[in-house]
């Protein structure tokens, strides 16, 4: 360990600053941003808006959200082989700041959609790389490290609260654009705040880890990485030169559906390599087969909470009575609730589960999860309520959204940083920032699933609105109650990691 990174702050590495302000400012150009988008996407063409249908729309927002989550999977790998996680967050960040500019100056639809692919990919390099180097700050695991992704999480969040709130009050005074850049100066203060403090990460994820074990390559990459990085790059360049001439289609509803179909898909192959053919040994053969069951509760997890950014915030806009002393509160700040909620509760969160475990009472992460999936699913019974009174004609207080972004709120945090926690601990250090990868793909499947569910959400169908939010408690309802009847096996599986 290097003496920048055996510096510590209130008993936590240096290096965790640097990643908390790095992330901060990355979430708030990120979820900036994403509080617009839909609303963008419906509004009509005369206030500047692409006019869409809701169906469109949403198939569109999960598909955006959705990919940033799959492109983790690749980024993660990137960092692991190529380019070691330090550089990855730094070229990551340098490409969402480009994609963001794009967005604000965006001549027409297609230079738009561009900047939507080039922050995803820019998105993959960045996130999975820079969770990565938290648990690399923290080699000895166990509680402590859950703290620190919890403190973590927290600049996250800070970050989520202050996007929204920014970027939803330019966009209303000075139209989307003003919005959009808002997000391209975030990000580009994340790069320089990473320049800055870089040396108080000291080796952590300086240098790409041996694919063969868990030591860090000193040499170049490895060539046959960087051919299959060049075919991706042609690939993808080849797709958009096709989209942006006409000559192929894409139908962003039919599109939700092949994806949601392909990135199962390749969760399935990822656990099968693992599994199969990365030569692990028995326990952790085990470990992984846990991590797949955490992998399929996350995904529905983030299936009904990403109804956020989607449904929910169309909710804010149509049918919550937004007046504040005269003024009428944008929709889009509905979307920071989630997130100062997580910088109240989030420190809370942590110091509970340090002082449960210190008494040997710490919840098992398969019992946190099941507590996750009830707070997702309590938020929607409110919400079904919400809709009953939109069902016989009134616009609803704003107390209702509130509460439902509470509840949703103390899911995610028995869930989210436990989830990327407990991936780090349940596959070997060399798989680390891929497998977080993985994880970001079960969001990615949650958002695409998220946005068929919103696309069913037919303003001219109000009567089926409360049925629809019930479902979604339901199926995280029998979803907690099946891990719960799994959790003796997986307490054999997990061999050891709580």
């Amino acid at each position: 360990m290097s003496p920048a990174h055996s510096r510590t702050i209130f008993g936590h590495p240096a290096g965790l600053a640097t990643l908390f302000f790095t992330e901060m400012w990355e979430r708030l150009s990120f979820y900036g941003m994403r509080a617009l988008l839909i609303l963008f996407l419906v509004d009509q063409v005369a206030h500047g808006g692409l006019g869409l249908d809701d169906r469109t729309a949403a198939a569109i927002y999960g598909l955006y959200v959705g990919a940033t989550f799959l492109a983790c999977l690749p980024g993660g790998w990137i960092g692991d082989r190529v380019l070691g996680s330090q550089r990855a967050v730094l070229y990551g960040g340098i490409v969402i700041t480009l994609g963001h500019l794009l967005l604000g100056l965006a001549p027409s639809t297609e230079v738009f959609f561009f900047g939507l692919l080039v922050i995803v990919i820019g998105t993959g390099l960045l996130k999975p790389n820079a969770s990565a180097m938290v648990a690399q700050l923290y080699p000895e695991g166990g509680a402590r490290r859950d703290a620190g992704f919890t403190i973590y999480y927290v600049g996250i969040n800070v970050g989520a609260t202050l996007g929204p709130l920014i970027a939803g009050l330019l966009a209303v005074r000075y139209g989307w654009p003003a919005g959009f850049m808002t997000a391209a100066v975030g990000m580009a203060a994340g790069v320089l705040q990473f320049l800055w403090g870089r040396r108080l990460l000291g080796d952590a994820g300086l240098a790409p880890m041996s694919g063969a074990g868990d030591a860090a390559l000193t040499g170049p990459p490895p060539r046959a990485a960087l051919r299959w990085i060049a075919l991706a790059a042609v690939v993808i360049s080849v797709l958009v030169v096709l989209v942006w001439t006409g000559t192929l289609h894409v139908a962003p509803v039919a599109l939700q559906a092949v994806s949601t179909q392909a990135i199962l898909g390749i969760a399935v192959l990822y656990f099968g390599y693992l599994l199969f053919a990365a030569g692990l040994t028995r326990i952790e053969r085990l470990r992984v087969l846990a991590l797949a069951v955490l992998f399929v509760a996350s995904v529905l997890f983030w299936a009904g909470y990403e109804q956020t950014g989607s449904s929910l915030n169309l909710f804010a806009e149509r049918y919550t009575d937004r007046q504040l002393f005269g003024w009428e509160i944008p929709a889009s700040w509905f979307q920071s609730l989630n997130p100062i909620y997580i910088v109240v509760f989030g420190t809370l969160f942590s110091a509970l589960w340090v002082q449960l475990a210190r008494r040997r009472l710490d919840p098992s992460t398969p019992l946190k999860f099941i507590l996750g999936l009830l707070g997702m699913g309590a938020g929607f019974v409110v919400m079904a309520a919400a809709a009953r009174l939109v069902v016989g004609g009134h616009t609803v207080g704003m107390g209702w959204l509130t509460v439902t972004y509470l509840l949703h709120t103390w899911g995610e945090l028995c869930l989210s940083p436990v989830g990327l926690s407990v991936t780090t601990k349940l596959v070997p250090p060399r798989f680390v920032s891929q497998s977080l990868g993985i994880f970001f793909v079960s969001l990615s499947l949650g958002n695409l699933l998220a946005g068929r569910i919103a696309g069913d959400f037919d303003p001219t169908n109000l009567a089926a609105m409360p049925g629809q939010y019930m479902f979604i408690f339901w199926f995280a309802a029998v979803s907690a109650g099946l891990l719960a009847l799994s959790m003796p096996l997986m307490r054999r599986w997990m061999a050891g990691v709580l």
